[in-house]
């Protein structure tokens, strides 16, 4: 259904937006890092090869933030 927030069609320009984006603010600190990641795996919700999903994405991102907060891997 158009407009349903829980629908992501697939966009190939706003993947491509997002990772640019995602590019252009990777750094060398860790938090600007894990936004770019971040901006990424959002980019897979509008990429036709990817299989995801908003759940997807939080509890990776959650696991991503709890193992840094931990000290690493």
């Amino acid at each position: 259904m158009a407009g349903d927030p829980e629908t992501f069609e697939p966009n190939p320009d706003r993947v491509e937006t997002l990772r640019e984006i995602a590019d252009d603010i990777r750094g060398d600190s860790s938090e600007s890092r894990l936004v770019a990641a971040i901006l990424y795996r959002i980019s897979d919700l509008y990429d036709p090869n990817e299989d995801t999903s908003p759940k997807d994405i939080y509890i990776n991102m959650r696991e991503i933030i709890r193992t840094k907060n931990a000290g690493g891997r």
